[in-house]
């Protein structure tokens, strides 16, 4: 039996007993948070708000679901799919308005996780996955396009010592994180040979003070209710699908499992504590996730704690510091994170000859929807349509019927095997012979399974018509639950019933 000590010691987190979790845990967090500064300003500047709105917002997401959240070392903060959502609510009906929005939408996160949203995850096919994370890849790289762009020659020296210092380094040590390493010694060049390039102070003035509570400056009536409404839903729907898929993300590359019922829940009471400290709301950041789990190791709660604790430190106490920090160097390490993000593997040749022809299509249709759209979560909701059209077209091929007559001819079995259900019932009409049949027909189904009204109705009609030439059908070997629904079902199908 344990002792009281040992017990305690079991209940310790990692990064409390073992001082290698805790530096890794501590740079990652600063990784991190020096890569949410120009991203958290950018998704200001497309929500239309004031820089420090995004910063605010990113410390106050990151905090709190370091402490409610569902999956340890996922990081959330201001995004752009909440920005682009939200933005144009604040372009035409102010910022009181946007913070409203961000707080209801947190009321929708909580009562759609109580509701148990996150099993709807089970439904999402390996390859819309593979098509989400190759997506998010190739919209992480092309985030950074526009800061190669129309820019001094000298950036683009130092995107590539930037790269190549986090290749190499990590052969040296991996003590420190190769991305703060390419950072700080980016700056180091820049700074001291008064190199002229783009930097973070660039982006936006950064916050001197913390944020402070407060409500929205909305009238509380029915008609503000109604505004916020639609926009706050549609928050909440994709704040909760691009954090669940993070979460599923970050489940198969440290083969741990999440909750995510309380994630979804968690980025509800994220979501109103930003709202009410006046931020603009958030999701799960898939590109920083990658940054903290993937490059850096991290693995607990505390690098999510320390990512936004260290981005405040940043702006408010280091604030002309950090202003300094080449642009180049933060694109660098993106450029980074989407290549170790990308699944190479599902691209090989030799990989996809083996794959099904409707697999490489649903991942194809994935990429391509959140590649032209800009958004994770259409791409998802589209890839898992197409995937499910595609197995419904496969399950309704294996539906069959055979037709065995009795050597007298008075009596025809209908053998049907395979599920029945709405794609592969439209045709089980067509299977029989109605003129040429004796008078007795026997529907076999002991090798069939009912699945919906729409197989209830095909065995109605198939019954009236051989009913109008006087024949009589009989319907046996059902299977408890087929059973129960034709029973049901069958004869209140159609008008006058």
């Amino acid at each position: 039996m344990l002792s009281p000590a040992a017990r305690l010691r079991g209940l310790k987190p990692d990064w409390l007993s073992d001082p290698k979790v805790w530096r890794t845990e501590v740079l990652a967090g600063l990784v991190v948070a020096l890569a949410l500064i120009p991203e958290a300003i950018s998704f200001s500047v497309i929500a239309g708000v004031d820089p420090a709105i995004g910063l605010f917002a990113s410390f106050t997401m990151a905090v709190t679901l370091s402490v409610v959240g569902g999956r340890r070392a996922m990081i959330s903060a201001a995004t752009g799919a909440v920005a682009l959502v939200i933005g144009p609510l604040n372009r035409e009906h102010g910022f009181g308005y946007l913070v409203a929005a961000v707080i209801l939408a947190g009321v929708f996160q909580i009562v759609l996780g109580a509701l148990g949203v996150a099993k709807l995850m089970r439904f999402v096919p390996r390859s819309v996955m593979v098509g989400f994370v190759n997506a998010l890849a190739i919209l992480i790289f092309m985030a950074q396009v526009p800061e190669m762009h129309d820019v001094p020659w000298a950036v683009y020296p130092l995107i590539v010592g930037g790269l190549l210092l986090m290749v190499f380094f990590p052969k040296l040590t991996k003590v420190i994180p190769a991305p703060l390493v390419s950072i700080v010694v980016l700056t180091a060049i820049t700074v001291a040979a008064a190199i002229a390039v783009p930097t973070v102070g660039d982006k936006g003035e950064l916050p001197s003070s913390l944020p402070v509570p407060g409500l929205p400056d909305v009238p509380f009536t029915l008609d503000t209710l109604t505004t916020v409404a639609p926009y706050a839903l549609a928050m909440a729907l994709v704040g909760l699908m691009e954090s669940l898929m993070t979460a599923k993300l970050v489940d198969d590359i440290t083969d741990t499992r999440s909750n995510k019922t309380r994630e979804s829940i968690g980025q509800g009471i994220a979501n109103i504590v930003t709202g009410f400290f006046g931020g603009m709301g958030g999701c799960a950041m898939i590109g920083q996730t990658m940054i903290n789990v993937r490059v850096s190791g991290a693995r607990t709660r505390l690098s999510t704690f320390l990512a936004g604790s260290f981005l405040m430190v940043l702006c408010i106490v280091f604030g002309p510091v950090v202003s300094d920090i080449p642009m180049a160097a933060l694109v660098a390490v993106m450029v980074m994170v989407s290549f170790a993000t990308f699944d190479w593997h599902s691209i090989a040749p030799r990989t996809l000859k083996r794959m099904p022809a409707g697999e490489i299509a649903v991942m194809v249709i994935t990429v391509a929807v959140v590649v032209a759209t800009s958004n994770l979560a259409i791409g998802v909701v589209v890839g898992s349509v197409t995937a499910m059209v595609i197995f419904a077209k496969r399950v309704a091929r294996v539906a069959d019927v055979t037709a065995v007559l009795d050597p007298d001819g008075t009596q025809v079995v209908y053998s049907v095997t395979g599920e029945l259900f709405f794609a592969s019932s439209n045709d089980l009409v067509t299977r029989f012979a109605y003129a040429t049949d004796p008078d007795e027909i026997v529907i076999d189904l002991s090798g069939a399974h009912i699945w919906d009204a729409s197989s209830v109705a095909a065995l109605d009609a198939i019954g009236a018509k051989y009913a109008q030439r006087g024949k009589t059908v009989e319907i046996v070997g059902l299977n408890r639950p087929s059973a129960v629904l034709h029973g049901t079902l069958s004869g209140n199908l159609t008008a006058g019933h």
